[in-house]
């Protein structure tokens, strides 16, 4: 099997991201950290993420190995899996923990050095918070794109003159898929719980109790918060979005291993058509990186313009760049697939619109949320989740939109549901996710520069640097509470159109593991055929999957509970530590003569320890959890109840995720509105209402909103890798 030399891009591609990215990085370190207070501050906060990073790398790696050797089994004694199983699923979950331990540790040395730069000018924070978050979204990019290159091409090796090659080397390239969303959801539950433990315990007594501002170092909580900061929402949003990344590309090229399979060649250029657009997107990344400036005096709408032109001009590149690949490429059907791309494009930009406008207190949803602060935190609740649900519409009709768009442009518009027009159809879904992530080198930035931003914001206050920088940091963080909540939209966004390209995925490897046992089916003309014969519609006629079916509509209704049921754990289990952390507050404040006066120094230690071991013991049961339903699922249920749970885990499971990110986001920057000035400013009756809406918001937002669109990624893959059991008991 012979691979195209245009193939060659990709790992050049990530090659020169991981440069850019460590070039980006040494101009970060080449920075003044500020004064000796500062250095001071940042080297806590360095040390208690790396402290509790480590720690969790050792409890992962134990389930990774445990997991590991039950592949292993699967896969040498029983014979239902692929042999190479085992040895992807490790390597996903290595990337994935790479990432976010790349991008937390550049994190951790640029708050302060954004907290100098912003004493001299707003535009010096924001190009070092920025290109510090650059490191993240090239880091993730460049791994994950070296990752899927190695990948294809040492299985290309083993499998030459296989007739169906293709098909087996890309649903085998999704088991890394399953090893990086596991890896991903632990850091993003355990993150989350230890940063929402720590924001929620500080703001209580802190800001509501004691009256004292934030990051004020008076706090016992607030080392933990900025530590929490680093571990939830840079390492834990790293992993995130590097199985977001690598999921998309997976999810596409498997359905164009099978859509093209009788066309020759054609199927090698399907399988590395999503490559080759992911490649070009790292090259527009690193363009639109460096048009991202500001001015002295610069409005939220001034900086939110700033990273729009970044972003807007790579988006609008990758789009051009997209119908010259596929035309060079001369992919049957080139001109639809190109527009299929354009659709996930356009659906990326709509719903970080739509994010903005209900998340910015630039505009009224949010403004209409401080004003409730005048009469009380319980009008602010109602007021915030009231928002959070209506923002849920233009997402859905986005989404919605873009995979009827994406599935007709890609099968030239057949309305007759052929084998071969279903097969196209869910290719353009998945190329249309790709589309929206090709330029996940700036989009994630915009997302890493949030936490960098707000550390920034911590260390000026704790170093007492004075009331203008404490201006301009709020600013850089309120800036980066929005391209938070624009990242989670872009991150869910993506998941819905992957989740739905990794069900055709799912049929493909349940087909291949009856073809492995030697079974056979019946198709719709009464045929007894060969599971590598079946169609879609041979398929789906086989298992009874459709509506009329209790196995689909009960895995449908487990599904979205499944959602709901993660979201409350998790919930809990930021309540829970939360509750460790208020208790250790106030006893320090009751205990430790002199805090509040500023004379006693309070045991900063103590609380990084209960937010370290409270997300280490909460995060294990929930993330097994979305391990094991699909496998009990498709165990019970057989195939056709995992298809109702995928479908209805992702359906409920987006507008969930939707809702939680919007909700929090909201809350959080009505405070901050607050804050500067409006309704009262701080300390007054209507900031501790919207004190109260933020701290309820974060674990929407931080925790339980951000996680689910990896469970609904984790479900697909769990379901995929477990095949072979399903076929075999379900």
């Amino acid at each position: 099997m012979n691979i195209p030399s245009v193939f060659w891009l990709v790992p050049v591609a990530s090659v020169v991201a991981l440069g850019m990215a460590w070039c980006f990085f040494r101009q970060m370190m080449a920075a003044d950290e500020g004064t000796p207070r500062m250095r001071e501050i940042a080297g806590h906060v360095r040390r208690g993420a790396m402290a509790y990073l480590k720690q969790q790398y050792k409890v992962v790696a134990i389930v990774f190995v445990v997991l590991a050797i039950i592949f292993a089994f699967m896969a040498y004694v029983l014979k239902w899996q692929n042999p190479w199983v085992p040895f992807a699923f490790l390597t996903g979950g290595l990337f994935s923990g790479l990432a976010g331990f790349f991008g937390m540790k550049t994190a951790t040395y640029a708050s302060a050095r954004t907290a100098h730069a912003a004493q001299q000018s707003l535009d010096g924070g924001l190009k070092i918070a920025f290109r510090s978050g650059a490191v993240m979204g090239l880091t993730v990019v460049g791994l994950g794109l070296l990752d899927i290159a190695l990948w294809f091409v040492v299985l290309s090796q083993f499998y030459q003159g296989d007739s169906m090659a293709l098909i087996t080397i890309t649903t085998t390239m999704l088991t890394f898929g399953m090893g990086a969303s596991t890896q991903a959801l632990f850091a993003r539950v355990g993150g989350g719980i230890y940063t929402k433990a720590a924001d929620v315990g500080a703001d209580i007594v802190g800001k509501v109790e004691a009256d004292i501002p934030e990051d004020d170092p008076r706090n016992p909580a607030t080392i933990a918060d900025n530590v929490g900061d680093n571990v939830g929402d840079v390492a834990g949003m790293g992993a995130d979005l590097y199985e977001s990344y690598c999921g998309s590309i997976l999810s596409t090229a498997a359905p164009g291993a099978t859509a093209f399979a009788m066309s020759g060649d054609m199927q090698m250029k399907a399988v590395i058509a999503p490559m080759l657009i992911a490649a070009v997107g790292v090259f527009l990344s690193i363009l639109g990186i460096y048009l991202v400036r500001t001015k002295e005096g610069a409005t939220m709408r001034d900086l939110l313009h700033s990273l729009s032109v970044g972003t807007n001009v790579s988006a609008l590149l990758i789009a051009a760049a997209t119908f010259l690949i596929l035309y060079l490429l001369q992919i049957d059907g080139w001109l639809g697939l190109s527009f299929s791309v354009i659709t996930g494009l356009a659906a990326g930009v709509i719903i970080g619109q739509a994010t903005e406008y209900y998340t910015s207190h630039s505009y009224k949803p949010t403004q209409r949320i401080s004003e409730a602060g005048l009469t009380g935190s319980a009008t602010v609740i109602i007021k915030g989740i009231g928002t959070g649900m209506i923002s849920t519409c233009v997402p859905v009709v986005t989404i919605g939109v873009a995979i009827m768009l994406s599935y007709l442009c890609a099968n030239g518009f057949d309305m007759q549901m052929s084998a071969e027009a279903l097969s196209k159809g869910l290719y353009g879904i998945g190329i249309a996710a790709v589309g929206m992530l090709s330029t996940l080198g700036i989009t994630l930035a915009t997302d890493a520069y949030g936490p960098i931003a707000d550390n920034a914001g911590g260390n000026a206050e704790m170093s007492n640097l004075g009331e203008e920088v404490r201006h301009r940091t709020d600013a850089l963080d309120a800036l980066g509470n929005t391209t938070a909540a624009t990242g989670k939209g872009f991150a869910i966004g993506s998941a819905a159109l992957t989740a739905l390209a990794l069900l055709a995925s799912y049929i493909e490897e349940i087909k291949i593991a009856m073809e492995r046992a030697g079974m056979t089916l019946t198709n719709l003309k009464g045929e007894v055929i060969s599971a590598a014969q079946a169609t879609i519609p041979d398929f789906m006629n086989y298992f009874q999957v459709n509506l009329m079916n209790p196995r689909v509509l009960v895995g449908a209704f487990i599904g979205a509970m499944a959602a709901f049921l993660f979201c409350g754990l998790t919930m809990e289990a930021v309540g829970r530590a939360a509750q460790k952390m208020v208790a250790e507050v106030r006893r320090q404040f009751r205990e430790i003569k002199g805090i509040l006066e500023g004379t006693g120094t309070p045991d900063y230690g103590s609380c990084v320890e209960i937010s370290t071991r409270a997300a280490q013991h909460e995060m294990i049961f929930p993330s097994l959890l979305a391990i094991a339903i699909p496998i009990v699922v498709g165990l019970v249920l057989g195939v056709a109840g995992v298809l109702g749970l995928l479908v209805g885990g992702l359906s409920c499971g987006f507008t969930l995720a939707v809702f939680m990110a919007n909700a929090g986001g909201a809350w959080d920057n009505a405070k901050k509105m607050v804050e500067e000035g409006n309704f009262g400013g701080k300390g007054s009756f209507a900031h501790k209402a919207t004190i109260v809406g933020d701290t309820v918001g974060d674990p929407f937002k931080d925790t339980s909103g951000p996680s689910l669109n990896i469970l609904i990624k984790l479900m697909s893959m769990v379901s995929i890798v477990m095949a072979g059991l399903t076929v075999a008991f379900g």
